[in-house]
């Protein structure tokens, strides 16, 4: 029983570690990466809190070493799909009617867990299975995923403190359901932090959750599983599934207590999802929520006033960290002549100065690209650019996936402001820059907004206050999340809450209350305490 309101601990942003060298949180990184990596691991399902094996094992192999076997996990059917959406609605009948304040309290034992004993596990866990750096393990399956679960629970507290008004005689209240059924997430590959948070976000509200991870990703996904069953959560809430799309759509989609989908991955998935939905709507007993962020070109934009070194290091870092493999990452930029000599003069020279290879070497700024699939894809539009006489590699253009799949960061200059690379989401260290004429700046700012479908993340360079206020408004439809004198990624969970609108999603805001809200159902309750005896108002005298 609950006879008090409880005030939430004030939700701050992890320090961001630096692992410089012989710091104590490099060694042991390193330490624990090593661990990782020369021990085989199985990883099975688990559905109601319990380990379940199937007939059928895929490996793993980290994107850098094809060759080492990091270990397997059993592929699910249709029937463990069933077990886990049974597994969560009986978890359902207690989890929905759990005060929020141990919910709460669950995950901020995560946060403090991962933040502690966790951490090297989980960013050894990001490096060794999506290729990532130390840094940017770091600041998303360590930083970014504890100030997702601290920042929710302090976000959830203020829905609920939303209370309507009340007049004399009566009380009015709201209170806020968990989704009548159970949710689907669906999460990618390229962030830690983002696929714990899908599933997390609607379980913090009361709901229970099926959980699908990227094949590429389940290795971390595991460590996520152990970290959610250290803090607390009880069996059922969560239950991880390694089903294919197809066979997890055939049996969610068509069940009547489908809730709710959260999801981040390509555009086209997820609106062939949203069909799915549509079609089979007569059978759920509610609408569910659909929630999505998908993909993005995303821009910077140079004005004429620019310092070249500002805009110059924007793209190197916001166009190549992680192999450009961010839903924000950089890969147009649109800059004026009067700068152009310059600015690629400098990001010609960073990536000279780029190494790459294994993320065990730190020393490495760049990694290996996911998977075999996307290196096909990319390397398929660097092959193309090299057959254009429109279009021109500056830097980069090789490939090799001999030992790993690795990608040179590839910088193309175009003549032609819709060159294929100018409008495509590529989802890698590919950056395609025009070079406009510095005078035809609002011109290139509309045709900036109408070159591509998606509307994720965008950047400004001015130091031209008038010409940032022209861009803030002729881009007020191109990028959910706009920065001004700053490169396209690294939002911050409760400072630059993240998501696009177009073919970008629905925007509703991660690390924000706007995504929060999508996963309960409120209920008004109004009390009146001397209700009317007489059915006859005034007016009828």
């Amino acid at each position: 029983m609950s006879n008090a309101f409880f005030n939430v601990p004030i939700a701050k942003n992890e320090p961001v570690l630096g692992y410089a060298p012989e710091s104590k949180e490099k060694e042991e990184l390193i330490k624990v990466y090593n661990e990782l990596k020369n021990k085989t691991i199985e990883i099975p399902m688990t559905i109601g809190g319990k380990e379940v094996t199937s007939s059928e094992q895929v490996t793993m192999h980290p994107p850098h070493d094809t060759k080492h076997l990091l270990g397997s996990f059993h592929k699910g059917n249709a029937t463990h799909v069933q077990q886990a959406i049974d597994a969560a609605l009986e978890a359902r009948k207690i989890w929905a009617n759990t005060p929020w304040q141990d919910r709460a309290a669950i995950f901020l034992k995560a946060a403090d867990l991962l933040a502690g004993p966790y951490r090297a596990k989980l960013n050894a866990a990001t490096m060794l299975c999506q290729s990532k750096n130390a840094f940017q393990a770091e600041i998303d399956a360590a930083c970014e995923l504890i100030d997702f679960f601290r920042f929710n629970v302090q976000y959830m507290t203020d829905i609920y403190k939303q209370q309507p008004e009340s007049l004399p005689g009566v009380w009015n209240r709201m209170e806020y359901r968990p989704l009548e059924g159970f949710v689907l997430a669906i999460t990618p590959f390229n962030f830690t932090s983002i696929c714990a948070n899908l599933c997390a976000a609607p379980a913090l509200m009361g709901n229970v959750v099926v959980w699908k991870p990227a094949n590429s990703q389940i290795y971390s996904a595991h460590v996520i599983m152990q970290l959610f069953k250290d803090a607390g959560l009880p069996d059922g809430v969560i239950n991880i599934v390694f089903a294919s799309g197809p066979v997890i759509g055939d049996v969610v989609f068509k069940h009547p207590d489908f809730a709710g989908l959260h999801f981040t991955g390509s555009t086209g998935v997820f609106k062939n999802l949203w069909k799915t939905i549509a079609n089979n709507i007569d059978n759920y007993k509610s609408y569910p929520r659909i929630v999505g962020e998908t993909g993005g070109k995303d821009f910077i934009m140079a004005h004429k006033s620019a310092d070249a070194k500002e805009v110059a290091t924007s793209i190197s870092r916001g166009a190549f960290e992680f192999q450009g493999q961010k839903c924000s990452a950089a890969s147009r930029a649109y800059i004026p002549s009067n700068i152009s000599e310059e600015v690629l003069r400098l990001v010609t020279a960073d990536l000279a100065s780029f190494k790459m290879g294994s993320p065990e070497d730190f020393s490495n700024f760049i990694n290996a690209v996911i998977d075999e699939k996307s290196f096909d894809k990319i390397a398929s539009y660097i092959d193309y650019t090299k057959t254009r006489e429109d279009a021109k590699i500056i830097c980069g253009g090789n490939y090799d996936k001999s030992v790993g799949y690795f990608i040179e960061p590839t910088v193309v200059v175009t003549t032609n402001p819709h060159f294929r690379t100018l409008c495509e989401e590529i989802f890698g260290p590919f950056m395609t820059i025009y070079v406009y004429n510095e005078n035809e700046y609002e011109e290139t700012l509309k045709l900036l907004d109408s070159t591509s479908e998606y509307a994720l993340t965008g950047a400004i360079f001015s130091r031209d206050r008038y010409a940032i206020n022209t861009a803030t408004k002729l881009l007020e439809n191109a990028a959910g999340n706009f920065y001004i004198n700053d490169k396209p990624t690294g939002a911050v969970v409760g400072q630059q809450p993240f998501g696009g609108a177009r073919a970008s999603g629905t925007n509703d805001k991660a690390g924000s209350f706007l995504n929060l809200i999508r996963w309960v159902s409120p209920r008004s309750i109004k009390e009146t305490f001397v209700p009317a005896t007489d059915y006859r108002y005034p007016f009828l005298g």
